[in-house]
């Protein structure tokens, strides 16, 4: 195996790419990421690393715009996204002066797949140790969720999550998830699934929303904090009461 896996650009005899799998190892490694489709809004549920005391957590985020409608949630490296987030942008703004229309939510996941397909075939390289969830509203207000991985396959999701623990927080989705789904449903239930595998509470969870016409908005801790409550709340009265 250690003959393989050196070189980007050799498959080893039973079809494997290991740099790529590596890459995967990585995003699989990196803090959990959550994206709710609705019919008016799409969340992003983020965990969110602590910081240190005297380091200003503005500057350490997880959830990027790319354009006035397009937003963006990776987990894996850091550094690494900010590369592809800033072909991403690079792009969606050579796109609508050559064309004069904002990029669809499809055409900049297909750009960003492609990039990050293309770092598995070139030579001197190493792929993305990034994956992404690629959330906005489509010029004709239709939601859309996309995720990419470092192999450069994209797909389409209702709901998605990548990362740490992301079979979890998925398995949970599966389970909750409705296509009838209202916005304020949308926005618990990307709460509730990041809670089953984060500590509930606004230190370690970033949540950002998109809604149809409005743009993005990260919601403050504030917020964050009255949403947590409010879930803990309805919990404890579903749970019944012990019988004395």
């Amino acid at each position: 195996m250690s003959r393989y896996d050196r070189a980007i650009t050799v498959f080893s005899p039973d079809g494997h790419l290991f740099q790529v799998e590596y890459a995967m190892e990585a995003v699989r490694k990196g803090t959990t990421a959550v994206g709710v489709k609705g019919k008016d809004i799409i969340v992003l549920g983020v965990e969110k690393k602590s910081t240190a005391k005297l380091q200003d957590s503005r500057t350490v985020r997880k959830i990027h715009q790319l354009d006035d409608h397009v937003c963006l949630a990776f987990a894996g490296l850091t550094a690494d996204a900010r590369v592809l987030v800033n072909k991403a942008r690079i792009e969606c703004q050579s796109h609508r002066l050559t064309v004069e229309d904002p990029v669809s939510v499809e055409y900049i996941t297909k750009y960003i797949a492609g990039v990050q397909q293309k770092y598995t075939q070139s030579g001197g390289v190493r792929p993305f140790g990034i994956s992404t969830l690629i959330v906005g509203f489509d010029p004709d207000g239709t939601a859309r969720l996309y995720q990419t991985d470092p192999s450069g396959t994209f797909s389409a999701w209702k709901a998605n999550a990548t990362g740490r623990n992301a079979k979890t927080v998925l398995e949970f989705l599966e389970k909750h998830y409705k296509d009838d789904i209202s916005s304020q449903d949308c926005l618990k239930l990307a709460l509730k699934a990041l809670m089953e595998v984060v500590e509930s509470k606004s230190k370690t969870i970033e949540v950002a929303v998109v809604e149809r016409g409005r743009g993005l908005r990260i919601l403050s801790d504030d917020e964050v904090d009255a949403l947590l409550a409010q879930i803990e709340a309805e919990r404890a009265e579903e749970t019944p009461a012990p019988r004395e």
